[in-house]
């Protein structure tokens, strides 16, 4: 059993074609929702000298519409460019239907960018704030992204997730022999990094929860293990060395402790490692496969993937008591189970009439939406506001990342230019 899952990792992680090392993500929205809001971004005013490197309106514009929630006025459309709300017309707007304008101003800074914007409601006719966000002379995009965050949240409620960013694997096969790459990018696929590159398929990276580390599984010994990274520094540590299974990593809330899936006992199961002190705790003890875990947002239980019940299906262990409770009876597959960050929605990879998709379940009330209607759907992660998951998909025969809102509503898709990327992994928020 051991040795076929093994291989079955092996297979998964080879899936993938030729791509370049800095090959960016492009955004294909795919549909959004039935309604969404008329917003305007007046491009910029800058006061500097010279073309500014990053065009910060446009880049609002693009968060906003990526989110499925907005329509954006082209530039084209505009009657006027205001530069302050008090050079907003409300009867322009109105005409054009459009319910927010967003204007601006960008200064120039010793070591960077200083950009002061207004929001405006059109059909209220009055202003709702002015906010500034700096930068460094670099960090345009930054700057941008954080804008988009305020507004998004001024207008929806919901704490914008534009600043945060990706991990994700990619593979090239340049040369004739295969190497693996965990590359970071910005969320909209912009300003890819490479953070490593392998000679040997790597797999399940995971954001420690203050952003600062990423886990991940790597063959480069020749079998699975466990390594952390710093993504700063790029100091590393092999956390396990184990014969068979080292899998799926994922971080507790605090940060303290990492569960993961070891096969050293003789049969893969849940073991938790104190990363202060080193120790290993073994949690579940069954004959069947137990795998995949993921932690509850309150840190006092686990989720997991076993087939004890005969096919996979995602349970909950209580980690005080040790009980273990099935949660999925809907279809005949369900794993890789992921927990919004309130804690009442599971997200994972289900199997309905032989199509692997993927679907939320509300775990009070059990109830199950299918959120893709893609082939090969995997890899779910879900977005620190809760309101969009990334996973791994198929175009073709090229993988892709694709995003979809927990109510389905909002689909978009980041195809790689040049080959093949997947197992995305959502940051944290960086504040």
């Amino acid at each position: 059993m051991i040795k076929k899952l093994l291989n079955t990792i092996l297979v998964v992680a080879a899936v993938a074609l030729s791509v370049g090392a800095r090959a960016q993500l492009v955004v294909d929205i795919t549909s959004g929702i039935d309604d969404p809001t008329p917003i305007a971004v007046s491009p910029f005013g800058w006061s500097g000298s010279g073309v500014l490197s990053e065009d910060v309106s446009g880049i609002i514009s693009a968060d906003l519409r990526r989110s499925g929630l907005f329509k954006p006025v082209p530039q084209e459309d505009m009657l006027s460019f205001p530069k302050s709300a008090d050079e907003v017309v409300f009867r322009d707007w109105r005409i054009l239907g459009t319910e927010y304008v967003v204007t601006g101003r960008i200064e120039p800074q010793a070591s960077g960018y200083l950009l002061s914007f207004d929001l405006v409601n059109i059909f209220g006719q009055h202003k709702m704030f002015t906010k500034q966000v700096s930068g460094g002379s670099q960090q345009l995009r930054d700057i941008a992204h954080r804008a988009a965050d305020e507004i998004f949240e001024a207008v929806t409620g919901i704490r914008g997730a534009f600043s945060t960013e990706m991990i994700y694997v990619e593979e090239d096969r340049r040369g004739g022999q295969p190497s693996y790459a965990l590359m970071r990018a910005d969320i909209d696929g912009a300003r890819p990094k490479l953070i490593r590159r392998f000679s040997q398929p790597v797999m399940s990276p995971a954001w420690s929860p203050d952003g600062q580390d990423v886990a991940y599984v790597s063959f480069e010994t020749g079998r699975p293990a466990i390594f952390r990274e710093n993504l700063s520094s790029g100091a590393r540590k092999q956390l396990t060395n184990f014969k068979g299974l080292n899998s799926s990593p994922t971080w507790s809330p605090d940060g303290t402790k990492m569960a993961m899936v070891l096969s050293k006992d003789g049969n893969p199961e849940i073991y938790v490692l104190d990363l202060n002190t080193g120790k290993f705790t073994r949690l579940t003890r069954h004959f069947a496969i137990d795998t995949e875990p993921n932690w509850m947002p309150d840190g006092k239980s686990l989720v997991f993937t076993s087939d004890r019940g005969g096919k996979p299906q995602i349970y909950e262990l209580t980690l005080a008591t040790g009980q273990v409770d099935r949660l999925t009876f809907d279809g005949d597959y369900n794993a890789r189970p992921r927990v919004s960050p309130d804690g009442k929605t599971l997200v994972m990879v289900h199997r309905s009439r032989g199509v692997f998709t993927i679907a939320t379940m509300d775990i009070n009330s059990g109830r199950m939406r299918v959120l893709t209607q893609t082939r090969l759907d995997e890899s779910p992660s879900i977005a620190p506001n809760g309101a969009m998951l990334m996973y791994a998909t198929k175009q073709g025969d090229k993988g892709i990342l694709a995003a979809v809102s927990l109510d389905a509503g909002v689909k978009y898709k980041l195809p790689s230019k040049r080959g093949s990327v997947r197992e995305p992994a959502w940051s944290p928020y960086f504040d």
